[in-house]
């Protein structure tokens, strides 16, 4: 498989989604920021043994296009996981991207600690839920970061995929729901009650599929008179 076009061409429509809302400075930033994220997490693979690269930009896409982000958030999409995961520290992406780039990937970045407050896991709920006293775009890389975990979880082990799931229902689709994220939050729900129970998921989408026809008739119906009035 062709992994760098791959790599470029979804590079390619994150850049395309974010141009026609942002200067060409910080176009060349955002390329910038993907072309620093390539060449950090060059030697990493994925559990599924894609290149690792393919998740940032994954996540990218969606601050990019299905959230619509400013600059600063879709090229911290692209470097969420460059500070945990490869020799470049928040100080490096100060002098390269800036005070609020580097403030964004410092909120999104995973501790490590000796010791923890209370656990790890917790602790890491607890460093993003306080960003958002000051800016909600790190919480809203994070619900993209997770967003594109769910959306691949097929390659976690089992037991990895109900941890993921089970922090999903309790913490990620309902932030995502009281920040008015409501086809994400669905998503995040559907995606969790499909990797729990699956064939129930398998009928029920079934059933939505026989069903949807006569609802998209009546659909039409309805909105008649509201489109005439309109």
């Amino acid at each position: 498989m062709d992994y760098d076009k791959i790599v470029n061409n979804l590079a390619q429509q994150v850049f395309d989604a974010v141009r026609p809302r942002i200067t060409d400075e910080d176009y060349h930033r955002v390329q910038e920021a993907f072309a620093l994220a390539k060449k950090a997490h060059a030697p990493q693979k994925r559990k599924s043994g894609e290149p690792y690269i393919l998740h940032p930009i994954a996540v990218a896409l969606i601050a990019a296009k299905e959230l619509q982000l400013d600059a600063n958030t879709v090229i911290t999409a692209f470097l969420h996981d460059v500070v945990e995961d490869t020799p470049y520290t928040v100080e490096d992406i100060r002098k390269i991207f800036g005070n609020d780039v580097a403030g964004l990937v410092n909120v999104v970045t995973k501790k490590k600690k000796e010791t923890y407050q209370t656990t790890k896991q917790v602790d890491n709920y607890q460093q993003i839920l306080d960003s958002l006293h000051y800016d909600i775009r790190a919480v809203m890389v994070k619900i993209s970061d997770r967003l594109h975990n769910m959306r691949t979880l097929g390659s976690m082990p089992p037991a990895k995929q109900l941890k993921i799931t089970g922090e999903t229902q309790y913490i990620y689709a309902p932030l995502a729901q009281r920040l008015g994220f409501f086809l994400i939050k669905t998503e995040l729900e559907n995606l969790s009650f499909k990797c729990e129970q699956p064939s129930i998921y398998a009928k029920l989408e079934r059933q939505i599929l026989q069903v949807t026809p006569m609802l998209e008739d009546a659909f039409r119906i309805f909105i008649q008179p509201i489109t005439k009035i309109l």
